[in-house]
């Protein structure tokens, strides 16, 4: 099979395409061949190695080179083989998954917790934009305590996550204030947003008026989300600016520890950690299939073009997602 490898940090130059024995499924295992992908800010941090703090932390990426060869979270798919004692899954299943690993080579084994049955009405390109930018919305906004009828202010709104966050708190009954760019009002609107707002202008904090916010990739201090949130309001941050030695990590952590001595909660969205990644996905599906979510592709690139899919997906100009295709 087809895969890329990578034996050292550095940019998507450094992502070789070999070729790989298929790999067999254990126990507890299910054998995808992968239709389609998608690429991450995950997979570029990874990649490289940033922030380079993070090669500190035990269980992490690795200190002087990556820990695993192997990448790609995302993964969509058919089931081509079964391990022992995996009962959820038959061969011919369409199916997704986030995984830690794997999904940037033609075949993935994939334990069955991670699995879920693709939304029957997407494509398996489609699919592929859901795991972990979907799932990581969702968290978010459960982290959030969203209910229906408040006022939630998503920033990011136009990208991965954004444009999935923007539809779940709709879906949930939330009225959405979305924080984009100018081009990209009029698709954040079109998603459900009651308003959107461009980011450029910083009007977004200036009142009190949220019940909560999702703070994705942003630069905006706990304390000017203070001024925005209602006091008994959430703050969730996701993510933060990058940077190659500290950042995200040290805007994540600076925002949680503000939060100790602030009346409203905020907390950190982690999907890396969340133990429920098969369940998000299977109430991903269900918001799917009602009509409430759709995906929205910026870009589509053929497998062999990876690396310039990550080079487009970090530059941070994407609307929606970013996917790299197979060609099954």
């Amino acid at each position: 099979m087809r895969a890329f490898v990578r034996q050292q940090f550095g940019g998507p130059e450094v992502l070789k395409l070999v070729d790989s024995d298929k790999p067999e499924p254990g126990e507890g295992q299910v054998l995808v061949r992968v239709h389609a992908t998608s690429v991450n800010p995950y997979d570029w941090h990874h990649l490289r190695g940033e922030p380079r703090m993070a090669r500190l932390v035990s269980g992490g990426v690795g200190l002087l080179r990556p820990k695993l060869a192997s990448a790609g979270c995302d993964v969509a798919g058919r089931v081509e083989a079964v391990g022992a004692g995996v009962t959820r899954f038959a061969s011919g299943d369409d199916v997704y998954a986030l995984v830690e690993w794997g999904g940037f080579a033609e075949y993935a084994c994939v334990a069955q917790d991670l699995l879920s049955p693709m939304p029957s009405n997407l494509t398996h390109d489609q699919a592929a934009t859901v795991p972990m930018a979907a799932a990581t919305a969702l968290l978010a906004l459960r982290d959030a305590r969203v209910q229906s009828g408040q006022e939630v202010v998503i920033t990011a709104a136009s990208g991965g996550v954004g444009t999935f966050a923007v539809q779940i708190a709709v879906a949930m009954g939330a009225n959405v204030t979305a924080v984009c760019g100018a081009r990209s009002q009029e698709l954040v609107r079109w998603l459900g947003a009651t308003r959107a707002i461009d980011y450029a202008g910083g009007e977004f904090t200036s009142e009190r008026r949220y019940d909560a916010a999702i703070d994705i990739a942003g630069r905006t201090s706990t304390r000017a989300w203070r001024r925005a949130l209602k006091p008994k309001g959430a703050l969730v941050i996701v993510g933060g600016p990058p940077g190659r030695w500290f950042q995200p990590m040290t805007h994540f952590l600076a925002s949680i520890a503000a939060g100790a001595v602030a009346s409203q909660r905020v907390v950190g969205t982690d999907i890396g950690r969340c133990s429920e990644k098969g369940e998000l996905l299977a109430a991903l599906t269900r918001f799917i299939e009602d009509g409430a979510v759709t995906p929205v592709i910026d870009r589509s690139y053929p497998f062999q073009e990876l690396a310039e899919a990550i080079r487009y997906q970090e530059l941070g100009h994407a609307r929606g997602k970013v996917v790299v295709t197979m060609g099954v």
